[in-house]
C-alpha cells in the first residue's frame, strides 16, 4: 500500500502530517549526491592525457546550494591531486563531512551577492584561468550559483550588482528573465566558465532548480551560451520598469554593444536532477489518490493561488494534488516572507470559502529556506485563516509582504532547515 491509499483522511493534524511526509520525500528525491553517483556510473569524470607522466590536471569546480553533497561524492571518483573549489551559501557550508581538508571551500551570501562570493569568483577566474589544454575542468552546478558567484564584469561593483539583484528580486520578473540580466554583468555566467578555461575542455554535471530545466537558466548558465544580448536585458529592464532605477555603472555597461562572443567551444553538459523528479516521487507515493499538475506553477504569486483554490473546489475527497514550480512575488511592502509563505498565506484566506471540506496546503522550497528567513514555505488548513485573525490582521500583513508574520501567528510556518539541495519548489494539496 502507498503512503497515500487507504488513510481515512477525516483529521487534519492526520494530514498535515501526510503533507510533511510527502514534502520530505520530494526533497529526499533531489538528494544532489545519489544523483551524482548514478550520472558517474554512466559517463565518468574525464581524466587527463599522459598523467602517469606528470600531465594535466583535473579542476574541479562546485558552486551552488548542493555543491557539498555533490563534492563529497565527486570526492570518489577523482584523482587525489584534483584541484576542488567549492563554493555555496553559509548555511550548508556549516556541516562539512570529514576529508575536505583537500577542497577549497567558500561560503557566500544568498539571495544577496557579498563579499566572500567577490572573493569566490575571483578564486574560481584564477583557476580557470590558469588552466591548459591539457587539462580537464568539471563543473559541478547547482541552484542558487548565481548569487553565490558574483564576478561582476570591468566597471561594476559588487555594491552596484548587489542592488542590481534586489531590483530584480523585488520586480517581479521571472527567473529567465533576472538570469539574461545577470548573464550580462558577470564574467563567469553565460558561458563565461568556458571563455575562461579556454583551451582546457569543460565538463558539467547539472542539478536543475528551474522548471524545464533549461541550462542556460540554471545558476544563469556558466558552462552554455547566453540566454541574450545586452538590448534583451535593457528591453526586459525597461518593460518592468526598473531601468531608471538601475546604478550608472550597469546602465553604461548595458548601454554598451555586446562584446563577450559566443563561448569557443561547447560544454559536455549533463543535467542529474530536477523538480520533476521530486513531484513524481510524491506522486509515486500517494498512489492512485494522485494528480500530478501538467503546467508548473510560474509567475504571479496571486494567479498560482487561484489556481489551487480552483483545483481545490474540484477535487473529490481523498485527493492528493501536486504541483512543481517557482512563483513571484512583486514587493509592496517591507515586510519579511518569500513566495511560498505568500502562496501558502494566500490559499489560506481564500481557502474559507471550502468551508465543510477539510483540506491541507503545502508549499516549500527544496532547499529548506524561503527568501530572507529561516522557513521553507508554509504549511496551511481550512482553520488557518481564523488562528491569523485570532492574533492580528492577515490581510493588512498580506498586503505588507509580510506573509512570515501572518504563518507564525498561526503557527503555519514550515521549518525544515538547509537540505543540501535545491530543485525549486513543491506544492501539495490534500482533500479530506
Amino acid at each position: 500500500m502507498t503512503m497515500g491509499e487507504g488513510a481515512a483522511r477525516t483529521d487534519v493534524s492526520a494530514l498535515r502530517k501526510e503533507a510533511q511526509a510527502y514534502f520530505a520525500l520530494a526533497v529526499k528525491a533531489a538528494d544532489p549526491g545519489l544523483a551524482l553517483f548514478y550520472a558517474l556510473e554512466a559517463a565518468p569524470f574525464p581524466d587527463t592525457p599522459g598523467f602517469a607522466d606528470g600531465g594535466g590536471r583535473q579542476i574541479v569546480i562546485a558552486v551552488g546550494k548542493a555543491a557539498v553533497p555533490m563534492v563529497a561524492e565527486a570526492m570518489r571518483h577523482l584523482r587525489p591531486d584534483a584541484d576542488i573549489i567549492l563554493v555555496t551559501n553559509y548555511e550548508n557550508a556549516a556541516a562539512l563531512p570529514e576529508g575536505f581538508d583537500r577542497v577549497r571551500v567558500f561560503a557566500s551570501g544568498h539571495p544577496v551577492p557579498d563579499e566572500n562570493g567577490l572573493r569566490a569568483g575571483e578564486a574560481v577566474i584564477a583557476a580557470l584561468r590558469g588552466a591548459g589544454a591539457g587539462d580537464r575542468v568539471i563543473a559541478l552546478i547547482s541552484g542558487g550559483g548565481s548569487a553565490l558567484l558574483p564576478a561582476p564584469v570591468e566597471g561594476v561593483s559588487l555594491a552596484d550588482k548587489a542592488e542590481v539583484n534586489r531590483l530584480l528580486l523585488s520586480g517581479g520578473l521571472e527567473i529567465t528573465q533576472m538570469n539574461l540580466i545577470r548573464q550580462n554583468l558577470s564574467q563567469l555566467k553565460g558561458g563565461g566558465m568556458l571563455r575562461l578555461a579556454a583551451p582546457a575542455p569543460v565538463s558539467a554535471w547539472i542539478l536543475s532548480d528551474v522548471i524545464g530545466d533549461d541550462l542556460r537558466t540554471i545558476a544563469s548558465g556558466p558552462t552554455v551560451a547566453p540566454l541574450g544580448g545586452r538590448a534583451e536585458a535593457r528591453a526586459i529592464l525597461a518593460g518592468a520598469g526598473l531601468w531608471e532605477r538601475l546604478p550608472a555603472s550597469v546602465q553604461t555597461h548595458l548601454s554598451a554593444p555586446d562584446d563577450s562572443g559566443a563561448p569557443p567551444t561547447a560544454a559536455l553538459n549533463m543535467l542529474i536532477g530536477s523538480n520533476r523528479k521530486s513531484v513524481e516521487a510524491v506522486r509515486d507515493a500517494a498512489g492512485a489518490t494522485a494528480l500530478l499538475a501538467d503546467v508548473a506553477l510560474e509567475g504571479d504569486v496571486g494567479a498560482a493561488a487561484k489556481i489551487i483554490l480552483s483545483a481545490a473546489e474540484k477535487a473529490p475527497a481523498g485527493s492528493c494534488l501536486i504541483w512543481g514550480g517557482e512563483t513571484t512575488v512583486t514587493l509592496r511592502g517591507d515586510g519579511k516572507g518569500g513566495r511560498n509563505q505568500e502562496l501558502a498565506l494566500r490559499v489560506a484566506l481564500m481557502g474559507e470559502r471550502l468551508a465543510g471540506r477539510d483540506w491541507v496546503f503545502l508549499s516549500g522550497g527544496t532547499d529548506g529556506r524561503d527568501g530572507p528567513t529561516e522557513a521553507a514555505g508554509g504549511l496551511v488548513d481550512g482553520g488557518s485563516a481564523a488562528r491569523m485573525r485570532a492574533r492580528g490582521d492577515p490581510e493588512a500583513l498580506l498586503a505588507n509582504n509580510d506573509s512570515n508574520k501572518a504563518l507564525a501567528a498561526s503557527d503555519d510556518l514550515l521549518i525544515t532547515g538547509a537540505s543540501g539541495t535545491n530543485v525549486a519548489d513543491v506544492q501539495i494539496l490534500l482533500i479530506g
